[in-house]
């Protein structure tokens, strides 16, 4: 019988976890672009925008929400002259504000961190320092949650949210600029308008309700491979399109063609890579928008190519090679005796492996 007790719990616990982590994605896919505009229009970041709301609504489920439109459990104050409804909280019969719908929630968050005095000094903070942002909220009175700053944070790494941060970024230095999103679901509609008010009454500053932080799972993963080899492939030093749509093979290694303007953090999310395992695998040291296309790996490289050598043409550099090759970067440097960012002249063989006591070496044709 305890047996039959346990089993049934951790079915209970694993329907729980399952039941969050769709409520998540769905809540970031619905609120996505209300945060990006926020951020734009405020400079309050879209990473923490999502992850404020995500923890403060339940993912969207919690009862102020549903009833309320109330996404950041932001109480009334003495300005607020809106509809109103009385939670539980710190104290029975709170008064929280009532939206017409999430994006007016969303907005007045926006406008409650941007017009508040004692939230002057986040606005000061680098936009894309969420651990930073998540700290100044717990310091300057957002929270009671001890640990709410790790929330915010844990909710942030977890579910890749600052690629959406990123994004506003590039669309406010370059609104011409296409920028990728990672996923295409269409956005779940807002929740239903409620308008019903009971009495007014002060309170203090907003409120926080936790939420389970489960990892975001991601079903893209599973895209199937192409059979294409890097010589079929093989293009000019330029920037191209034509490679195929997907994830397709070079030298046996999982690969996409990302065009310029794509969000790393959002290509990271889209195939369940963490952020950081996704520049290592790529050889980069940092950034997120792609100022040009190029080859993204889903894997990492392996030491030596699908052939002997590689013909430089006009322009290129090593780095591009081994991205052309799928072959690691440092093992190129070392078969050919060259250094990062090296100009190599048109015609010379780049060795895409080395031979057993062989020395490394940079021969012309």
């Amino acid at each position: 019988m305890k047996k039959v007790v346990l089993l049934f719990m951790a079915v209970t616990v694993s329907a729980i976890i399952y039941a969050q982590t769709d409520a998540i994605k769905q809540y970031i896919q619905s609120y996505q672009e209300i945060a990006i505009n926020e951020m734009i229009r405020t400079g309050v970041p879209a990473a923490i925008t999502l992850a404020q709301g995500i923890l403060e609504s339940k993912a969207g489920q919690s009862d102020l929400c549903q009833q309320s439109n109330n996404h950041f459990g932001i109480k009334c104050k003495d300005e607020w002259t809106g509809p109103y409804v009385l939670h539980d909280d710190d104290q029975k019969n709170e008064c929280f504000r009532v939206y017409p719908n999430a994006a007016e929630s969303f907005k007045d968050h926006s406008d409650f961190l941007k017009n508040r005095p004692y939230y002057t000094d986040l606005f000061s903070l680098a936009p894309d320092d969420y651990a930073a942002w998540a700290r100044g909220l717990k310091k300057d009175g957002y929270a009671t949650e001890r640990n709410y700053p790790e929330l915010l944070v844990k909710l942030i790494e977890d579910n890749n949210l600052q690629q959406y941060t990123s994004i506003a970024m590039q669309r406010m230095r370059d609104p011409n600029q296409p920028v990728y999103v990672s996923n295409t679901t269409t956005a779940a509609q807002p929740a239903t308008d409620n308008s019903s008010a009971v009495v007014k009454n002060d309170n203090d500053k907003g409120t926080n309700t936790a939420i389970s932080d489960v990892k975001q799972d991601d079903d893209d993963n599973n895209t199937p491979a192409n059979s294409n080899t890097s010589a079929d492939l093989q293009t000019t030093n330029a920037a191209t399109d034509n490679y195929p749509e997907g994830v397709f093979s070079i030298n046996d290694t999982r690969v996409v063609y990302a065009k310029a303007g794509t969000s790393l953090f959002a290509l990271a999310s889209s195939y369940n890579i963490a952020y950081k395992t996704l520049l290592n695998f790529n050889e980069i040291e940092k950034g997120d928008i792609l100022p040009k296309g190029r080859l993204i790996y889903l894997e990492r490289k392996p030491k030596n190519g699908g052939r002997d050598f590689h013909v430089v043409t006009a322009a290129e550099t090593i780095e591009e090679i081994a991205q052309k090759e799928g072959v690691r970067l440092e093992s190129l440097l070392q078969y050919n005796s060259v250094q990062k960012g090296s100009q190599l002249a048109a015609g010379t063989k780049v060795y895409l492996r080395i031979a057993p006591g062989a020395t490394a070496r940079s021969r012309r044709v």
